[in-house]
């Protein structure tokens, strides 16, 4: 009998531990630009990912194109992380919704996004056992022709996977501009940055003995879009 990889959430506590920068060094891809956090990357051996379903069934034409760019996206970072799509947000690591992100204020100017990632690290228990986890929310809009969707969630399950920064070559799928065409797969660079991210020595996905610190407020980490 095979071990339940998306066991459902019994417990959970939100830990005070953000994103920072990472010391100056040489690492492949755009690597050097990534946060991390005090107890290693945030990334795990395998995720638990839930897409927010349509809202009736059968879902309209607006629902149908949102679900399908972004189930096109998370299949293609299947090819690259173990990833199970689950049916229940309790059960997930990764939550994907259909949201407009809230404008938010960047310099002294408000900017609008088509997409948003906000990580919180939790201490969880799932079948009696507790562990470190990211708890990713990855809000992407519907207000989008269909490749900007699909190109937009690649994006933002970037971040979700491992990769919190930028790259500055547009046609990476984590750049910060993209160029004239959407950009639907990893790139070289991309999968090169996230396999450098996924060796790293990291307490995510460890079972915890004793508390990491005191559970607080829930907090989020952002980054730029």
């Amino acid at each position: 009998m095979q071990p339940d990889l998306c066991p459902p959430q019994e417990q959970i506590r939100t830990l005070k531990v953000a994103l920072e920068r990472q010391a100056p060094g040489q690492r492949p891809g755009y690597a050097s630009s990534l946060a991390t956090t005090p107890l290693g990357p945030p990334v795990l051996k395998h995720w638990c990912v839930w897409i927010q379903p349509a809202d009736a069934t059968p879902a309209n034409r607006w629902d149908q194109r949102w679900l399908k760019a972004v189930s096109s996206a998370l299949t293609t970072w299947k090819a690259l992380v173990p990833i199970t799509r689950v049916d229940s947000p309790d059960q997930a690591n990764v939550l994907i919704r259909r949201e407009r992100p809230a404008r938010r204020q960047v310099a002294g100017v408000w900017r609008a996004s088509n997409g948003r990632t906000q990580l919180q690290i939790v201490d969880v228990q799932r079948l009696g056992s507790r562990r470190l986890e990211p708890q990713v929310k990855v809000m992407v809009s519907p207000e989008l022709r269909a490749e900007a969707l699909q190109a937009t969630a690649l994006h933002e399950l970037g971040h979700a996977f491992g990769l919190w920064g930028h790259s500055s070559v547009p046609t990476d799928a984590l750049a910060i501009n993209q160029g004239e065409s959407p950009v639907l797969v990893p790139s070289e660079r991309d999968r090169l940055t996230l396999a450098w991210v996924m060796q790293q020595a990291t307490r995510f996905g460890s079972t915890i003995q004793q508390p990491i610190q005191q559970s607080i407020e829930p907090s989020e980490s952002a980054l730029p879009e």
